[in-house]
């Protein structure tokens, strides 16, 4: 099967040698417009779509993201996994600069953001348990050990509101919780891709020991910068190799979420609201007529 990988991440990311067919793709939805134009491009079998979070020239602060239009432009192009490339800091020794996590965990400590589709028009419950597919967190991790980085598979990530870092006190709090490290771009991009039913994973890039650590200083910004350039490379080189390797989406727990979700009766919707929300319903809406 031909699968689609939407990346979300920086622009770097869509210089892949061997990426074929490039091209741009301005996109509209329902949510307003996505961080930036979406680049397509096709790597063997695989069409990728690439989303820079930030925009190009990373333009978006973390909180001004509009995590909902990026999620639902990658769906309406055809998504059917998302991997999302971050930088984060260390909360744990063991997760050293330069190394690379798999998460498969998230605390929410945003309060500004939207982050849900279903906060307006209709009303939907979506379980987020395991917000990371499991199956495409092992593909992902599988695939980051090709890069020749250290890789952590497993661990949890507190999205804090930014764009401020973490005071010392809340970075020590956040080690007490047990997360493993800590970044501002994740939450709700985690939850609004299981609510559109798209397999999700999270490649955390560690660039800093944020501030726990007392004899490290406070996060150093050009430190921080020159490791993310140092693992831009790897990054490419896992999103090369993850997307030869993709699981099928029929099998993540992602799939079919939404058939039972909806509290609310289809049948008061109103015309412009089924429209809305036909790319998450539709099908289901179909079955149940025909059924």
């Amino acid at each position: 099967m031909n699968y689609v990988l939407g990346v979300i991440g920086g622009s770097g990311l869509y210089q892949l040698p061997g990426l074929e067919s490039v091209e741009e793709v301005p996109t509209e939805t329902p949510w307003g417009a996505p961080s930036d134009v979406i680049v397509r491009g096709r790597l063997g079998a695989t069409t990728l779509l690439f989303l820079p979070r930030h925009g190009r020239g990373h333009r978006i602060p973390p909180t001004a993201i509009n995590f909902r239009a990026n999620l639902y432009a990658l769906k309406q192009l055809g998504a059917t996994h998302v991997v999302s490339v971050s930088a984060v800091g260390s909360l744990k020794e063991e997760i050293a600069p330069g190394e690379l996590v798999v998460v498969d965990q998230f605390i929410d400590r945003t309060t500004r953001r939207a982050v849900s589709y279903f906060d307006e028009a209709l009303a939907a419950h979506v379980s987020m348990a395991d917000p990371v597919c499991p199956r495409m967190g092992a593909a992902l991790a599988a695939a980051a050990v090709t890069s020749g980085a250290k890789v952590h598979q497993g661990g949890t990530y507190v999205c804090i509101e930014g764009p401020r870092f973490s005071t010392r006190a809340e970075s020590h709090m956040f080690r007490q919780w047990g997360a493993s490290v800590v970044g501002m771009t994740n939450v709700p991009e985690c939850f609004l891709a299981r609510e559109i039913e798209l397999p999700y994973a999270t490649l955390a890039l560690a660039t800093d020991y944020d501030c726990w650590k007392d004899h490290e200083g406070p996060v150093d910004v050009p430190a921080v910068i020159a490791t993310m350039k140092q693992n831009v490379e790897r990054a490419r080189q896992t999103v090369r190799a993850l997307a030869a390797t993709l699981p099928d989406p029929a099998t993540s727990v992602a799939h079919g979420v939404l058939e039972f979700a909806m509290m609310t009766d289809p049948s008061t919707l109103s015309p412009a609201t089924r429209e809305k929300f036909r790319l998450f319903f539709g099908p289901y809406w179909e079955r149940s007529s025909q059924g």
